[in-house]
């Protein structure tokens, strides 16, 4: 499930497989839900990443 987190007055979104945030929580689920499927992170969704 994806963790929410307030970073002063922005909402972002972790996925909590590799723990990249993102602003959006569509994305943030797509890439949690492909780091448990294949192990790894897919770069089709970590380019939106703005948290590393």
């Amino acid at each position: 499930m994806v963790k929410e987190l307030e970073k002063g007055d922005q909402k972002l979104y972790l996925c909590e497989a590799c723990g990249f945030g993102y602003k959006d929580i569509q994305i943030a689920q797509k890439c949690e839900d492909y780091c448990n499927e294949h192990n790894s992170c897919s770069m089709e969704f970590t380019k939106h990443a703005v948290l590393k």
